[in-house]
């Protein structure tokens, strides 16, 4: 873990960066940017320690940042939702601009995403792959762009960088299997894939916490790109079932060519980079359940085998 640092954490009310900002402000300064239109966001960071401070990616004014960050995890992020144009230019172009803002860090770390890859079929899918859009296009493409940007930007003025394709995050904070749970609770189906099962590599909080400093430290020139994910394998169906298991509720699977391609990422790079995950999934979903809906008894056997 960094120790006496001044980092700089975008999108620091997000999912994966509130989490990471919460544990470095322990022993670093730790400034968290984000958009902070609910004053609740804004409270959450100072009650965790972090400095909070308002910032639109959307434009290119960092004046409220010092530009003095030994550190920079940026995942503030356009989802892509909107105009493509505004997409492109948040999550590329003024990425490329945060990026060399920061150039004198000794470590940048890129938020991209698995999704960017083109299905590859039934194999994993590694960095050397070829991108594609399986979903949400304008955001896919926005990163694929950013991609190519930063590393531009960070060969040229030799500024240390880090791009983690994040696959499958999840934990009290949220996520894909998290909004499954959701619709597992609710009784309302899950979409897959038809090309079954869907394997995914799901990475629990304390892991992509620890994986999220890791990869500030190893940024190098030119740039690491690594996935992004827990070390071990599951399908949907199979994690489905087993959080219908615990809640006691039956998952509803229902299979379309338009639901996102399974995200099965190669983590052998991973594993040689940043190192292997430490959360077991059972015990990371199980963890998530507890924590997210404490209210309810959970089941304590499951028995279920992989689909």
């Amino acid at each position: 873990m960094l120790t006496g640092e001044k980092i700089l954490i975008t999108g620091a009310t997000g999912k994966i960066a509130f989490p990471i900002a919460r544990a470095l402000a322990h022993h670093n300064e730790v400034w968290g940017a984000a958009r902070l239109r609910d004053p609740v966001g804004r409270t959450r960071l100072a009650d965790a320690g972090v400095i909070p401070a308002a910032l639109d990616m959307s434009t290119d004014d960092f004046s409220s940042l010092p530009d003095d960050f030994t550190y920079v995890f940026h995942a503030a992020v356009d989802d892509g939702t909107g105009d493509w144009t505004t997409c492109l230019n948040t999550n590329a172009q003024q990425t490329g601009n945060l990026l060399y803002r920061c150039r004198g860090a000794k470590g940048f770390v890129f938020c991209s995403t698995g999704s960017i890859y083109a299905y590859q079929g039934r194999r994993p899918l590694a960095e050397s792959d070829p991108p594609g859009v399986p979903s949400r296009s304008n955001y896919s493409f926005s990163k694929v762009a950013a991609e190519a940007v930063c590393t531009w930007i960070a060969t040229q003025h030799r500024i240390p960088l880090t791009i983690i394709r994040i696959c499958s995050t999840y934990g009290p904070e949220g996520g894909a299997p998290a909004d499954r749970l959701e619709k597992i609770l609710a009784g309302k189906p899950i979409r897959l894939h038809p090309d079954k099962p869907n394997y995914f590599n799901p990475i629990y909080e304390d892991d992509y916490v620890e994986f999220g400093v890791r990869a500030m430290e190893v940024a190098d020139t030119p740039p690491v790109v690594v996935n992004w994910a827990g070390s071990e394998t599951v399908s949907a169906e199979e994690y489905c079932s087993y959080l219908g298991a615990l809640v006691g509720t039956d998952p509803i699977f229902t299979y379309s060519p338009d639901a996102h391609t399974p995200l099965w990422p190669d983590v052998t790079r991973m594993h040689q980079i940043l190192g292997r995950t430490k959360v077991a999934w059972r015990d990371g979903f199980r963890r998530m359940v507890e924590a997210r809906h404490p209210e309810l008894a959970l089941v304590t056997e499951y028995s279920g085998e992989r689909s």
